[in-house]
């Protein structure tokens, strides 16, 4: 097999959470020109059209499958739709939320919203796409540079389902990597262009931006080719690994 032909991921089905906007869109999209079916899950199932029309152009099949991860049942849902779509090869673990809240005044209710998502949902949606990975296949957990270190806004409950995510990223290719075949593997992303980003003040993004080495935020597309090289057989040699993907961000 050629080098660029470790990167296709034709013949397998792929499931994108949180595929309804932002990073999700471009994962999705990517995975279909590597030649993946896609899957794609939200709570907001309306706007995964948009998405699967994309998937489409690409030359491949989508299905839209509403599913809620802090569900362990809407995650099965997702799972036993996308076996009966093909061969479950991939999981992309996207969907998050995010709270920027002082810890001094943050309520029990918020703090637990945010990791019953950010890293409960990634689990409950783990566990039921390895069910269904019979011929192995590929975990990517989306977690953050903010999982590594602080930026400066009050994050914690985001900060810390970020960083519950590398842990439970290295216990499960422990666990799945020989007996499964199921690489799994974590992404550590900086500043891109989401929703979330969107709704920081200007400022802020302005100075993350400074302490930046290629002084930039990053294009969606340069973290949606990360995801297709841990997805593929590309990284067949890859698992239990954490991709930083924030132009140096982490090293200033």
């Amino acid at each position: 097999m050629s080098i660029l032909n470790r990167f296709r991921l034709d013949g397998r089905v792929a499931i994108v959470t949180g595929a309804s906007s932002g990073l999700g869109v471009a994962f999705a999209q990517a995975l279909a020109e590597a030649g993946a079916d896609v899957v794609l899950a939200a709570r907001r199932v309306e706007k995964l059209a948009d998405t699967a029309k994309l998937v489409e152009r690409a030359g491949r099949r989508a299905l839209c499958v509403p599913a809620d991860v802090v569900s362990p049942e809407d995650c099965r849902d997702v799972a036993a739709a996308a076996a009966g779509f093909g061969r479950v090869g991939v999981l992309v673990n996207n969907a998050g939320v995010a709270d920027a809240v002082p810890a001094s005044r943050e309520t029990p209710e918020q703090f637990q919203g945010v990791l019953d998502v950010n890293l409960c949902g990634a689990y409950w949606m783990a566990q039921a796409a390895a069910a269904e990975m019979t011929g192995g296949g590929s975990v990517i957990n989306v977690s953050s540079v903010l999982g590594l270190v602080s930026t400066g806004l009050p994050q914690a409950a985001y900060a810390s389902s970020k960083a519950g995510l590398l842990g439970l990223t290295r216990d499960l290719a422990a666990q799945w990597s020989g007996r499964k075949n199921i690489r799994v593997n974590a992404l550590a992303p900086g500043y891109f262009a989401s929703e979330m980003t969107a709704r920081q003040q200007a400022g802020h993004i302005d100075d993350i931006v400074s302490r930046i080495p290629i002084a930039r935020t990053g294009d969606p597309q340069e973290l949606a080719a990360a995801v297709v090289f841990l997805a593929s057989d590309a990284a067949g040699y890859v698992t239990g690994s954490t991709l930083t993907v924030d132009g140096g961000l982490t090293v200033t």
